[in-house]
């Protein structure tokens, strides 16, 4: 398997609420790619969805810092955000999306909350 059809799998696993195996497949492609950006962020979405919300926040703040204009990685952090609170953060990041990509589907209708 390649590092895409591994991601692949790593998602569905997810997906089930398979957690610790997504997790595994997520670490294997940082095997083969350790700056792979989608595996990192699914990981860090994991942690969120196990409570780990502090380790969730970290790990795609830090994320979304080294790749500031992935609107992937930035929309994740701004509904991690919203959903723990920092309701000026996470519109900051809804807002940062829109500017880059007026057209965000899901950043406009977040946006309806800021």
């Amino acid at each position: 398997m390649d590092e895409n059809e591994i991601y692949h799998k790593g998602f569905e696993y997810r997906c089930n609420g398979q957690y610790a195996e997504a997790k595994a497949e997520f670490q294997r492609v940082l095997g083969f790619n350790p700056r792979h950006i989608k595996a990192r962020m699914q990981i860090g979405l994991i942690q969120g969805f196990e409570g780990d919300f502090e380790g969730s926040m970290a790990t795609l703040a830090a994320l979304s810092s080294e790749v500031p204009n992935d609107l992937d990685v930035r929309y994740e952090l701004a509904m991690t955000q919203l959903m723990l609170g920092e309701i000026d953060d996470g519109c900051a990041n809804i807002r940062y999306i829109l500017a880059i990509d007026p057209s965000h589907e899901k950043a406009i209708q977040q946006s309806a909350y800021c």
